[in-house]
């Protein structure tokens, strides 16, 4: 890989940084319970604080907790799928920089469509386990 091949992707690489980062902000922010003290520093983990109530039985805790990883986990499935594409298109593309914006765009697509039903992925969570705010 020469050189300006290589400080583009160094450039694509701390924009996606920089993307992930906001994602992570935002699904604390919305994870988060509203108590005073935030004992977890992981959106999920925060999550799965909120399942563990001594009054529910032990498999209601242990789904409430798996429901916490699928904000994450459909996000995950996303980046792996532009992930798959960049790879595929730098084979076919002379240029890294195409293949590059073109995975950008399917990353910022896929950040956006979290960033938008994360809000509603949380509420439902809550109302089926009971999470008061």
């Amino acid at each position: 890989m020469d050189h300006i091949a290589a400080a583009e992707e160094q450039i694509v690489t701390e924009r996606l940084r920089r993307k992930l980062e906001e994602v992570n902000v935002s699904a604390q922010s919305q994870l988060s319970y509203s108590g005073s003290h935030q004992f977890h520093p992981s959106a999920y983990f925060k999550c799965a604080y909120e399942c563990f109530d001594r009054s529910r039985k032990q498999e209601e805790i242990a789904n409430c907790v798996e429901h916490c990883s699928v904000p994450v986990e459909r996000m995950n499935r996303s980046l792996m799928v532009c992930q798959d594409k960049f790879e595929a298109s730098k084979l076919h593309k002379n240029r890294v920089d195409d293949a590059a914006k073109d995975m950008e765009g399917c990353v910022n697509q896929s950040i956006e469509e979290s960033l938008n039903t994360l809000p509603h992925i949380v509420q439902r969570m809550k109302t089926a386990f009971s999470i008061r705010d």
